[in-house]
């Protein structure tokens, strides 16, 4: 029960605390839309940013991070092993390689990227479009988001199996959306605008909040009531 409970606030906290790096860089950086903007513009605003904005991103690659240890825990049960193997593992190890592709893409930010908003210049320019390129939006956002995608999805099977209509379908629509929003990679690799791609990508990371709070809620023990006075 203790470790449930656990998990359960753990849940909670990684859906809540994830966007609050995401609010601080959408408000000091312009975060998302800065990643479709010049190099000149975006190493300009970075190097503006100063240690707070490094350490913004760092706060942002620890809650992928956290994504890791909380799949594996949110996934597997004796009993889900027993039952449904192949949905609770490939739930523990989608969340987990989602945790860390994401963190890779985000840690881009904290170690390579001061170097180049330093430097700046044609070839700092030119390094910053390919980290973006590949370390970003292939490994990062498309890889991540498409095994993020497929961890909520394995698990909302799970929970339709166990009976919780509400979560499972929360988790289906939010792996939904977000595997759509996939698409913005494959539409800049094109030359094509991914801003809908973008806005799904947005909508899907909402939806997954809402689930890892409501699945960290439901493992919550209920709260006594208080006992009634006998007359």
């Amino acid at each position: 029960m203790a470790s449930t409970r656990l998990t359960g606030l753990s849940a909670i906290t990684l859906g809540i605390g994830f966007n609050i790096p995401y609010a601080i860089l959408a408000a000091t950086y312009d975060y998302p839309q800065i990643l479709r903007q010049p190099a000149s513009v975006a190493l300009e605003r970075f190097a503006a940013g100063g240690p707070g904005l490094v350490l913004t991103w760092y706060g942002f690659m620890l809650a992928a991070l956290l994504l890791v240890p909380l799949a594996t825990a949110l996934s597997i049960t004796t009993e889900r092993i027993q039952r449904w193997p192949v949905l609770t593992f490939g739930a523990a190890l989608a969340g987990t390689l989602a945790g860390v592709t994401q963190a890779v893409g985000f840690a881009r930010w904290v170690f390579v990227i001061p170097n180049l908003a330093a430097s700046r210049g044609e070839a700092a320019y030119d390094a910053f479009d390919l980290l973006n390129a590949y370390g970003g939006v292939a490994i990062g956002e498309h890889l991540g988001q498409l095994l993020t995608a497929l961890f909520v999805f394995c698990l909302a099977a799970i929970q339709r199996a166990e009976a919780r209509p509400k979560l499972a379908a929360i988790g289906f629509a939010s792996a939904a959306t977000i595997a759509l929003g996939t698409g913005e990679g494959v539409a800049l690799a094109l030359s094509a605008d991914g801003s809908l791609f973008s806005l799904a990508t947005i909508i899907g990371f909402i939806g997954l909040s809402v689930w890892l709070v409501s699945t960290g809620g439901s493992m919550l023990p209920a709260s006594r009531q208080p006992a009634l006075p006998v007359t």
